[in-house]
């Protein structure tokens, strides 16, 4: 019975993430070049320091946050959605309970961050920075995971369940992962 409560948590969970991408989608078709914006000037409004500010439950949808200083932020609750966070300074962010549907944090540094219970679906981490992260409780694609898996140490390949996954380490708290 908890197996079912549970799997039907996380679809409704999946389903309320997805639903508002696809009825944008259905309403305002956009080209592949716009999933991932380049042009700085759609965060005009954002300080380009952003670092130790009061970020709760703020939205990002289709932003350019690339090399923004966001370490230190409370960005707990937070929403970003097809968002460049590439090469972005996350370290020591509290990124809890954040909602990151494809959003890009290639090169980013993401050491000390707390992203637990954060639902990070379709998101890409390549070559970012992850170390003394803590992932606990993590939704994350199975690629991902696994790839964050092969390069995490310590309390980070713990919070991302890498254990099962293949890699060297030792035990890992359950962490939820999509296919």
């Amino acid at each position: 019975m908890a197996s079912l409560i549970s799997s039907l948590k996380r679809s409704l969970t999946r389903l309320l993430i997805l639903l508002p991408v696809l009825i944008g989608l259905s309403l305002s078709p956009m080209a592949a070049s716009a999933l991932y914006p380049s042009d700085p000037s759609s965060v005009d409004v954002l300080d380009t320091n952003l670092h130790g500010q009061n970020l709760q439950n703020t939205e990002y949808v289709k932003y350019d946050l690339s090399g923004k200083d966001l370490g230190d932020a409370d960005l707990s609750g937070a929403y970003f959605s097809v968002t460049n966070a590439r090469n972005a300074n996350f370290s020591g962010a509290n990124l809890k309970d954040v909602i990151a549907y494809a959003t890009r944090f290639d090169n980013a540094d993401l050491s000390g961050a707390v992203l637990t219970n954060a639902v990070l679906d379709k998101s890409v981490f390549d070559g970012a920075a992850i170390d003394g992260a803590d992932f606990t409780g993590a939704v994350l694609d199975l690629p991902q995971q696994k790839a964050l898996c092969e390069r995490a140490t310590g309390k980070t390949f713990d919070s991302l369940d890498c254990n099962g996954l293949g890699a060297s380490n030792s035990y890992r708290a359950p962490v939820q992962a999509t296919s």
